[in-house]
């Protein structure tokens, strides 16, 4: 017995020993200098990372740098194993931060570093939210398997079943993590596991998965084990358990169904021992861990109802780094001269401006009418910046003098989507092609307010003025003067202020002041419509049937005639199935019941696919509209945001 209880606590010594090195990348690209400013950044990262190796979620990501200065910005992140205990996560994020400065990547700008435990990135530009399958590396275990053709087709078949698992997984705080165990023989079992970074929308995460699984597949050697890690996700198959086991099966009855006394006695000694030296072990790994990190268990014990309540300290101090000299913003745009004003409305004015090294910035000038506090500006710079999406507009940082106040975001040169869809000549300038993607770029945009941020977001007035198009056309989600936060458990909120704009508000919201994620639906499927028909919902009018754009849209499909509502332009270019395939979808989006319609990841996933079925649509709501034409705002209509919690 003494030889059995040697051996448990053998095997639980083993689980606390250093992490796994696997494997790393360093982007010789862009190095930095000793002693430079982004190494101090980059410092200041790691510490952060390591600081916040406690969280629950073993994931985390923030940034660290000067707006003035984006070069020196460096941007980081972690995830550890999902089925890693916090203490753990923690040994590993905090072997990486050391070791991939130390050991492997000491200069350079970019690096990922992989663990059996965790995973570490960082990068003097940002990559938060967006799939990177690159760099790549396949691992293989050394020994061979009997059967190779039957073991890897169960190998692949196991891992694409988990990808639905992990891939659906979005909602707050949850891990894109599964597992799963097949017989391959009667002594033989297969582990596999999957995961995603938690940022990555459902649809990329799929994509990304079933990228890796089918490299797997294709450079199969025979292998009894292998990995695919690359920056996104990573997937991994073995025929011993590299992961906790959630459930083991109980040991059956001997070969007559009975067990001796003494026999049970022994085992009944061996768990009770064995549970013992586990409750010392936990006990002596967590002592340890509170000498090492009482900053951080004091940090995690002050819990916030404001709407930074997800910061760390640390972080929230930060804020300081976002800000621009006045005089550095009001030298980039020729102290506001009318000959850079590109936008205005009820908030204030909108400059076009260039910073020193040549960037292009668009700065909001505020009101001097705004009654918003300091404070509250601060903390909802902070809030904006933490939203950083590839279909979002970018917050570079802000600036104060006196009663001045400027919000400073990136420059979108080919202005608005409206400028293109409802303007004849310009219209013709897109293909299909072009339309389709930012169409999709507006749903992932979505989907990351909605479901893959750390915050749920109605952004509440969703319109084509607000979809703005960057020099590659790339469609990013403005204006978040409207939007509100949810709390995690939160589906529905109500107001007395309908604030929004007239034709794309769902009908609950304008009618009964109720608005939910299904009311930003809404609105990307008017929006959705008005690409393919080129047509305004807000004003749209038919002398022959006076009815609104989405009643001609839903009559035209009942008559199956539902290529009469597409542009004439658009149809030299589209694909037939593609361009009806998204009527359809738009149709779902705006129907009656906010119940009927599709969240933005089912929205997402049916515009990627091709095989997918699509519910028939309903009858759709009536649109609130007033028939007279919409205000002309033009490039970087950025209303600044007063997103406070319900």
């Amino acid at each position: 017995m003494h030889l059995v209880l040697l051996s448990i606590f053998t095997s639980l010594s083993l689980t606390s020993e250093a992490a796994e090195y696997r494997y790393h990348f360093c982007s010789n690209q862009t190095t930095f200098s000793p002693n430079s400013t982004y190494q101090s950044n980059l410092n200041n990262l790691l510490s952060f990372l390591s600081t916040n190796s406690t969280r629950e979620t073993g994931f985390y990501n923030t940034t660290v740098g000067q707006t003035q200065t984006p070069e020196n910005t460096v941007y980081g992140l972690f995830l550890c194993r999902g089925d890693l205990a916090t203490i753990e996560c923690q040994d590993c994020v905090s072997t990486s931060t050391k070791e991939i400065v130390q050991l492997y990547c000491p200069e350079e700008k970019e690096a990922v570093i992989w663990y059996d435990e965790c995973m570490l990135r960082y990068s003097n530009r940002s990559f938060f939210s967006i799939m990177e399958d690159e760099p790549s590396k396949i691992l293989w275990n050394l020994l061979d398997i009997t059967e190779p053709n039957r073991f890897i087709q169960l190998a692949a078949k196991t891992l694409s079943d988990l990808v639905p698992l992990a891939a659906a997984n979005a909602s707050s705080g949850a891990k894109r993590f599964g597992t799963k165990e097949t017989k391959f023989t009667d002594s033989q079992t297969l582990y596999n596991l999957v995961q995603c970074l938690p940022d990555l929308s459902s649809f990329d995460c799929n994509r990304c998965l079933r990228a890796a699984i089918t490299n797997l597949s294709k450079s199969f050697g025979g292998k009894r084990g292998g990995r695919v890690l690359n920056p996104s996700c990573n997937v991994r198959y073995e025929v011993f358990a590299f992961y906790l086991v959630q459930a083991v099966p109980a040991p059956g009855p001997g070969p007559k169904g009975k067990i001796s006394t003494v026999i049970a006695i022994v085992i009944g000694v061996t768990i009770a021992a064995s549970v013992v030296l586990v409750t010392l072990l936990y006990c002596f790994r967590r002592r340890k861990a509170r000498k090492k990190s009482d900053a951080i268990n004091e940090l995690n014990s002050e819990k916030s109802d404001s709407i930074l309540n997800y910061h760390a300290t640390r972080e929230i101090t930060s804020v300081e780094s976002l800000q621009f000299d006045f005089g550095t913003i009001e030298a980039a745009t020729n102290k506001f001269s009318d000959d850079n004003k590109i936008g205005e409305g009820g908030f204030g004015e909108v400059y076009k401006g260039v910073l020193p090294e040549g960037k292009e910035i668009a700065v909001k000038r505020f009101s001097m009418k705004s009654l918003q506090g300091l404070e509250e500006f601060k903390n909802e710079v902070v809030l904006i910046a933490k939203l950083q999406h590839k279909n979002l507009v970018r917050l570079l940082g802000y600036g104060i003098e006196g009663d001045e106040k400027l919000l400073v975001y990136e420059f979108m040169p080919n202005k608005s989507l409206d400028n293109f869809i409802f303007d004849s000549k310009r219209r013709s300038q897109l293909d299909w092609k072009t339309y389709y993607n930012i169409i999709c770029g507006i749903a992932r945009g979505l989907l990351y307010l909605h479901e893959d941020s750390r915050l749920k977001i109605i952004h509440r007035d969703l319109k084509p003025s607000n979809v703005l198009l960057d020099h590659d056309m790339v469609a990013k989600i403005s204006d978040f003067g409207m939007a509100r936060i949810f709390s995690e458990n939160q589906n529905i909120a109500n107001t007395k202020r309908v604030v929004g704009t007239y034709g794309y508000m769902a009908p609950e919201y304008a009618m009964e002041g109720a608005f939910s994620v299904k009311s930003d639906v809404f609105s990307f499927g008017v929006i959705l419509l008005e690409i393919i028909s080129g047509k305004r919902s807000s004003g749209f009018y038919l002398t022959e049937h006076s009815q609104t754009l989405l009643a001609y849209a839903w009559r035209l499909w009942c008559e199956d005639k539902v290529l009469e509502f597409v542009d004439n332009f658009m149809m030299e270019s589209c694909s037939t199935s593609e361009i009806v395939k998204c009527i359809h979808i738009g149709l779902l989006c705006v129907e009656e019941n906010p119940q009927d319609r599709p969240t933005m990841s089912t929205v997402v996933v049916m515009l990627g696919s091709e095989s997918v079925a699509l519910p028939e649509p309903k009858h759709p709501a009536f649109s609130v509209a007033k028939f007279m034409p919409m205000d002309e705002i033009s490039v970087n209509d950025l209303t600044f945001s007063t997103i406070v919690p319900q």
